[in-house]
């Protein structure tokens, strides 16, 4: 299959003298790696905000938010 312009470019860019498969493999699992880390990061602000809105994280007062807002 032929690679789109833009993955061409990076197996270019980045195969360091390495096969194209080779360079194509490597970068499908680090762009894996990447969406994963990506992921995992977004469920964690989730996560946070969750325990915000619900009063779990004593680092964030709703009052003294609404009195820095009211006071702009």
């Amino acid at each position: 299959m032929p690679l789109d312009s833009e993955l061409a470019a990076a197996v270019t860019e980045l195969g360091n003298g390495k096969s194209k498969s080779r360079t194509v493999h490597d970068l499908a699992l680090r762009g894996a790696e990447a969406l994963r880390d990506e992921h995992e990061g977004r469920q964690e602000a989730i996560a946070h905000l969750l325990r915000i809105s619900s009063g779990e994280d004593d680092g964030y007062d709703f009052a003294i938010s609404e009195q820095l807002h009211a006071e702009r």
